[in-house]
């Protein structure tokens, strides 16, 4: 038994030392004789914030704590937005392509979505619902991305997505199409992105037009509707969403 157990300790021994000759040649193999450091990220999450009204106050201009601006209040050449309770609508300035706007006050991200709901109602010549994208307001100065539908139910409708360029009546036709299809009708969720130079139009979540321009890199979201008196259609809800894309 004695001689037994001996026996067991030196194959022990053994089998101990190989070991420590293996660890000893792997640390010969790290200079330093430590582990590689472990891979460092530095990405983070992009910063996004989200707005959402049914307009339950009346208001006009439009204001809901100061949180919107007017075309007229603040552009003064263009119309503001007004609502009543559950529903916003235009009321444009008097000249020429003076459309009523509404845009949000704050810092906003560069990456914009625009979502509100139609509301037809009695419509007559060209009536156009609009969302806005990358826009300011000062005096006399209106700049940023409109995305419009028509009201129009026949083959006359259209889907513009248009660049305001500070003065008014002065704007660039990015997309201009026609047809039936483009028209808006009550109850339809009208939709606009921006991302990267890239502005994309949306009905009921189908993708109807799409546009490039690289001219504003920033700017606020919001709303609007074109020039004169085309009936009394407007908005039941507006969400806006942006976010800074990250770092």
């Amino acid at each position: 038994m004695h001689i037994r157990s001996s026996a067991l300790s030196a194959r022990a021994e053994a089998v101990l030392l190989a070991a420590a000759l293996m660890v000893a040649a792997g640390c010969l193999g790290n200079s330093q004789g430590q582990l590689p450091p472990a891979p460092v990220t530095s990405a983070t999450a992009p910063h996004s914030i989200t707005y959402t009204t049914n307009f339950q106050l009346k208001e006009d201009p439009i204001s809901e704590s100061e949180r919107w601006m007017g075309g007229r209040t603040v552009g003064i050449d263009w119309g503001d937005v007004e609502t009543t309770r559950g529903f916003a609508f235009g009321r444009a300035g008097l000249k020429e392509y003076a459309d009523s706007v509404a845009l949000l006050a704050g810092s906003w991200g560069p990456n914009q979505t625009v979502e509100a709901v139609v509301d037809r109602g009695h419509v007559f010549r060209a009536p156009e619902v609009s969302l806005r994208l990358r826009s300011s307001l000062a005096a006399h100065r209106c700049t940023g991305y409109e995305i419009s539908s028509s009201l129009r139910a026949d083959d006359t409708a259209y889907l513009i997505i248009v660049r305001w360029n500070g003065p008014l009546a002065d704007f660039t036709y990015l997309l201009n199409v026609t047809g039936k299809q483009y028209g808006v009708t009550t109850g339809d969720v009208v939709k606009a992105t921006i991302l990267g130079d890239v502005i994309t139009a949306y009905k009921n979540g189908v993708q109807m037009g799409q546009a490039r321009d690289a001219t504003f890199r920033t700017g606020q979201p919001g709303f609007g509707f074109n020039e004169g008196k085309n009936g009394d259609y407007g908005f039941t809800r507006v969400t806006v969403t942006a976010s800074d894309g990250g770092t």
